[in-house]
């Protein structure tokens, strides 16, 4: 086995356990003693991998749901994109809450804003070259910062009153704002690729 394998499995113990753990007490009060003692590994394993145990959730998070969003063709298959965020906010609705309980909304806000952020830039972007279009990178970051926000509280919301939403209709509602309404705006704001 490899050294990056080894890394690999001792990173996803590391993840399970704190999930384990996230059964029986809340995120907050969880020890990177405990966590060790749980995976069977050493403390200094731990730092080697994770500054800490935020380190750990968001690299998490990350390698459970974000790096699979970015494997997506954003463009074209943005609902299969948002089909993945949904069905994992669903199946880890469990642990979303219990972080949500420890750190809050906005600390949650934090964890997930920088990769959706990048997700939301990545479908501007192409939807620009799609159109033969340019916006400023002002615009551009205002654009962001709004979708971002939009989706981010949505996702959060969704796990925490998963009653409120169906999965079919927020499919059509996020449809409706990338296939329909990035266009419009970047073809209302935009400067063709020709005139430059």
């Amino acid at each position: 086995m490899t050294h990056e394998e080894t890394s690999m499995r001792t990173k996803k113990a590391l993840c399970q356990s704190l999930k384990e753990l996230m059964k029986h007490k809340p995120f907050s009060k969880i020890t990177v003693s405990e966590l060790i003692r749980n995976c069977n590994v050493n403390r200094k394993t731990f730092y080697y991998h994770f500054e800490d145990i935020y380190d750990l959730l968001k690299w998490m998070l990350e390698q459970e749901a974000v790096e699979v969003i970015k494997q997506f063709d954003l463009l074209n298959d943005y609902q299969d994109a948002f089909l993945f965020v949904i069905d994992y906010v669903e199946q880890n609705s469990f642990f979303l809450n219990c972080i949500y309980d420890s750190v809050g909304r906005d600390e949650l806000k934090r964890f997930f804003y920088h990769d959706f952020i990048g997700i939301v830039d990545t479908i501007i972007r192409n939807t620009e070259q799609k159109l033969s279009l340019v916006i400023d990178n002002d615009f551009r970051h205002f654009l962001c910062n709004f979708y971002t926000e939009g989706i981010v509280g949505i996702t959060i919301d969704l796990f925490q009153h998963p009653d409120l939403y169906d999965k079919e209709k927020l499919i059509s509602y996020y449809s409706v704002i990338i296939g329909s309404s990035i266009p419009a705006v970047l073809s209302a704001k935009g400067t063709s690729v020709s005139q430059i």
